[in-house]
């Protein structure tokens, strides 16, 4: 007895469909994705405390165009700042004459505005290091928007 082999039967079912089905998952966690590179190590970003008040015994205002004001004295942008620097160090001389500024260094508040260019605050850092005060601090507001 012969027997004769089964039937091949053809479907008509492609993987065309399941293909591009993949390829535009793909596509779609490609573009909607983050891509960035991992951080070096894990860090804490600052809190802002609203109960907490800022305490300093002189104070600093930085415009949001970058005029520099202390007490009466005013440096605008781009101006020579070495006036009210002096001023601020005979101040913080004044004070240290009345106070043992070695045991407990004088703070200083910089009260400047948020749309204030990071470059004038940064270029001011050094200025502000190199009179010896022992912090300072940049006022912030709490989301709530107290002070």
């Amino acid at each position: 007895m012969r027997f004769s082999p089964p039937p091949i039967r053809r479907t008509n079912v492609t993987l065309l469909p399941m293909i591009n089905v993949v390829f535009l998952l793909l596509i779609f966690f490609l573009l909607a994705g983050e891509m960035r590179p991992a951080e070096p190590f894990p860090i804490e970003p600052p809190e802002v405390r609203a109960e907490a008040e800022a305490e300093g015994e002189f104070t600093l205002w930085l415009g949001a165009d970058g005029t520099l004001v202390f007490r009466d004295l005013q440096a605008p942008e781009g101006s020579d700042d070495s006036a009210l620097m002096a001023a601020l160090a005979e101040a913080q001389a004044g004070y240290c004459a009345k106070n043992d500024c070695a045991a407990q260094p004088p703070n200083l508040l910089l009260r400047a505005d948020r749309s204030l260019p990071a470059s004038r605050l940064a270029g001011l850092m050094p200025h502000l290091g190199a009179l010896g005060f022992g912090r300072v601090d940049l006022i912030a507001a709490s989301v709530g928007g107290a002070p």
